[in-house]
């Protein structure tokens, strides 16, 4: 069904001059007090905002002149927030913006010159339909009176778009919605990812239509890489209050049991929980407990506390406000291996990949996100039930360092090229390997990264570990843009723009901007799918 309306703008800005780094310096301000921007909640203007510390915890508050004080929990636990900011680094955004500053951010997205990160995971909302009604759902598919539904030709020029961004072309494509599979094309769309070889083809999906094994097999076949499946816990009343219906837990048990049947090997599945205090915050050391009984099939289970929207008075939004730090809290009471020096920020990453961009002269993804926005471990599993996370046999924070101190000689012409390789190898040394699970060569694998960079060296750490994440994206109630700023999930839209997760959709109006310019009144979508279902 053809919706779209204009095309996806293919020439971008000229290039600005090449960065050799995918990281810098920051120059966020990580001390507390401090003044950032934010947004009011009614009327979405930049207003001044401050974060603070009160009671081991951090809050937001800012004032519009027309609506008044607002204030809200920023992260609830000051000690692994300080922690984190130490670890803050900066991106080099993107070699060719696409849009060019006019006003402050969030309003120029697309991206612009203001933003410190390159895309590392794109979202591409092929359709606002949907099978179920989520209360929580932020696309709110079912209640717009609108279909917005891409067709295949502009996704696929959306797809191409990606692939020229500069310095680096994001390596992971998401698929989503509204539910992405129900689309017509959906299948079509992966294969067509897959021609352009994005080395990670994902699916948001709430599962329903995974519970049909053929249709699992047939993602498969066509190139899907990994479902990121919708899984809120294992108590009904968890579903009928996030999703509006109970008996949901039993599909995704089959979705999960499809994904491990097909072949050639288990279709990598992430469960993806929304985490709401007071419904389903006592799971979440269950969950993870789960994603390790089924490491054949699940590779991570990554935490989204929820994001709230709507007009909600203060005392309303405490009953449900839930962040990372709390998060990381309950993981380490609910499960008997975890502690809170266990996690770390997305930046940490962001060190590997610079040494591995400067030994291989050439620009690798980085995810330099805010430290405020998501979090990380790696856990192991051996054949005793052992469960171990990465820290008890890696010095991170000595692997971090050592990791951009070496990146910095190779760029300072310090080594040859030769020479940098070897040079590279000292990060090995903050790996314990008498410590390590056995039978797991974490030094060997990071050394074959060092030396070739595959695909294929990535996935040989990743099929023997569960990986823990967490991302929280923010509501107008937190909002606070130097996060935005350096945000590193993004969508995609149809008239060729990047814009970052939270700005699309919880800042300015743009999910309804796009959705509205590129769709139809619900009746008249009703009546092209009747006719073109009468002609199949």
């Amino acid at each position: 069904m053809r919706l779209g309306v204009g095309e996806v703008k293919k020439k971008p800005l000229e290039v600005l001059e090449r960065k050799l780094s995918v990281v810098q310096p920051t120059n966020l301000d990580t001390s507390l007090p401090r003044r950032t921007l934010s947004l009011c909640p009614e009327c979405r203007r930049l207003i001044p905002a401050e974060i603070y510390q009160e009671d081991e915890k951090v809050f937001i508050s800012k004032r519009c002149p027309d609506h008044g004080e607002f204030r809200d929990l920023y992260y609830g636990d000051l000690e692994t927030f300080e922690r984190f900011h130490e670890f803050a680094l900066d991106g080099v955004g993107v070699e060719n913006p696409h849009t060019t500053i006019r006003n402050s951010c969030p309003y120029d997205c697309g991206l612009c010159e203001q933003h410190y990160s390159h895309p590392g995971i794109v979202n591409i909302d092929i359709t606002n339909r949907c099978n179920l009604r989520c209360p929580i759902c932020f696309a709110n598919a079912n209640a717009l009176g609108y279909v917005f539904e891409l067709d295949y030709e502009h996704v696929a020029a959306m797809l191409e778009l990606l692939k020229e961004l500069r310095p680096v072309s994001p390596p992971a494509i998401q698929f989503s919605g509204g539910e992405p599979t129900i689309h017509r094309d959906f299948l079509k769309m992966i294969r067509k990812a897959r021609e352009l070889g994005f080395p990670q083809i994902q699916v948001a999906t709430n599962g329903v239509k995974l519970a049909d094994f053929q249709f699992t097999q047939a993602l498969v076949d066509a190139g899907l890489h990994t479902v990121y499946l919708q899984f809120d816990g294992f108590k009904e009343e968890v579903y009928e209050t996030a999703r509006g219906m109970r008996n949901l837990l039993e599909v995704k048990m089959r979705v999960i049991e499809n994904c491990r049947r097909v072949k050639p090997e288990p279709l990598s599945t992430v469960l993806v929980p929304t985490v709401l205090k007071g419904v389903n915050d006592d799971e979440v050391g269950e969950i993870v407990n789960f994603g390790l009984e089924n490491l054949d099939v699940i590779r991570a289970v990554n935490f989204q506390p929820v994001s709230l929207s709507g007009r909600i008075g203060y005392d309303e939004r405490m009953k449900f406000r839930y962040t990372i730090g709390d998060l990381i809290r309950d993981l380490v009471d609910q499960t008997d291996y975890l502690e809170k020096e266990d996690f770390y920020p997305v930046p940490v990453a962001a060190a590997i990949s610079e040494l591995v961009s400067a030994v291989h002269g050439e620009e690798k993804v980085a995810f330099t996100c805010h430290p405020a926005c998501g979090a990380a471990t790696y856990l192991f599993k051996t054949d005793d039930g052992r469960v171990t996370p990465i820290t008890r046999f890696v010095d991170v924070e000595g692997l971090y360092e050592k990791s951009l101190e070496i990146s910095q000689n190779i760029k300072g012409k310090r080594f040859g090229r030769i020479r940098a390789l070897v040079k590279s190898f000292d990060i090995l040394r903050y790996i314990d390997q008498d410590k390590a699970p056995k039978g797991l060569n974490l030094r060997g694998i990071l050394k074959a990264i060092l030396l070739k960079a595959t695909k294929r060296s990535l996935a040989d750490f990743h099929w023997k570990t569960l990986f823990i994440g967490t991302m929280h994206f923010m509501d107008l109630y937190n909002y606070d843009v130097e996060r935005v700023k350096r945000c590193v999930v993004h969508y995609v839209t149809p008239d060729g723009r990047l814009i970052p997760f939270c700005a699309y959709n919880t800042g300015p109006t743009y999910r309804e901007e796009v959705e509205r310019k590129f769709s139809i009144p619900l009746e008249e979508w009703k009546n092209v799918a009747e006719r073109e279902n009468a002609g199949d």
